[in-house]
């Protein structure tokens, strides 16, 4: 009898430990539901709009996975999700560049950031937080300079349907950001390279020692972090029809939030694709459904910080008991 007591107490800490935000996330749809006005929260329209919010943080959070797991942190892809956009912008003018160009080298050049950061991070022997507070400093003023420091308008109509297209009644956002998530959650869970990023998160001495290249590694991971951070500044140009050089602000902020909240480790070594899908959707929510209800974005903002706050403190708890 104690021993299915303790079988019992053992598989319920174990779904709470893997499925509990999914509880709280279907937990906050059912309130918000209720409580909005004229139960505006459910309407088609606003779930239509909470998965057009919820993509670009979703992609923007699925690379921070990366990042996190790999034991390190980027600061700096809210700033390269403004550069992007401006240049994707200047180079999607009716009548100018192909659509390819304007989609491609913002992409490209995304990754090529993510690179510079992740050699000054491997090779260059600078902790993450110094080199991606730095570049999120240099790149935002990149992003005021090539835009003369006002936003870039005028893109084309092919350019504008990027973001603002549906397939089936689905918005193509959600696609782009389930497409990702699908991919990116092969190449950790399949993949040599991604059972390396676990590896040197969870212990970098133990894994130089097995033979894994951990700065070539490193570097990757925050090349695919430029790389997404680049398609989001594509997105976002799109979506808004504008290159904004302040466009971005605070997005490293939401991406991380959506990371720990998925309970990926702050720590490194631990985290789940699925749960960062759900943390995107949860930031999501909290912010539309906040919105619904009228409450000021300054106050949304600290509400955001508070559950950064929280979700790191738990998992510290958590692994301090493990000890």
């Amino acid at each position: 009898m104690g021993q299915t007591n303790a079988l019992s107490n053992v598989t319920l800490k174990s779904v709470i430990k893997n499925f509990g935000i999914l509880f709280v996330f279907f937990a906050l749809v059912i309130v918000l539901s209720i409580i909005s006005p004229n139960h505006a929260f459910a309407q088609p329209y606003n779930i239509i709009n909470i998965l057009k919010q919820t993509a670009i943080n979703g992609i923007l959070a699925t690379g921070m996975l990366f990042v996190i797991v790999s034991g390190g942190i980027d600061l700096s892809i809210g700033s390269i999700v403004g550069v992007t956009a401006v240049l994707s912008a200047m180079l999607a003018h009716t009548g100018g560049y192909p659509l390819i160009v304007a989609i491609v080298i913002p992409i490209l050049v995304g990754a090529v950031f993510g690179l510079v950061n992740g050699a000054l991070v491997s090779y260059g022997g600078i902790p993450p937080f110094i080199v991606t507070l730095g570049s999120m400093t240099v790149l935002r003023g990149l992003a005021l300079i090539i835009s003369g420091g006002s936003p870039i308008t005028g893109v084309s109509m092919q350019f504008e349907k990027i973001s603002s297209s549906f397939v089936f009644g689905i918005p193509s956002l959600a696609i782009y950001f389930a497409l990702v998530v699908l991919i990116c959650a092969i190449i950790l869970q399949k993949t040599v390279f991604g059972r390396n990023v676990f590896a040197i998160g969870g212990n970098e001495i133990s894994a130089r020692v097995s033979g894994v290249n951990v700065n070539f590694i490193r570097l990757l991971v925050y090349g695919i972090m430029g790389l997404l951070a680049g398609f989001c500044g594509v997105l976002m140009a799109s979506r808004t029809t504008t290159g904004a050089p302040l466009a971005g602000s605070g997005y490293e902020m939401d991406a991380i939030a959506a990371a720990v909240i998925g309970g990926v480790s702050m720590t490194g070594g631990v985290g789940k694709w699925y749960g960062v899908v759900i943390g995107a959707l949860l930031i999501a929510v909290i912010g539309n459904g906040l919105d619904i209800l009228g409450v000021a974005s300054s106050y949304q903002q600290v509400i955001k910080g508070l559950i950064i706050i929280v979700a790191v403190f738990l998992d510290l708890r958590g692994k301090r008991n493990k000890k």
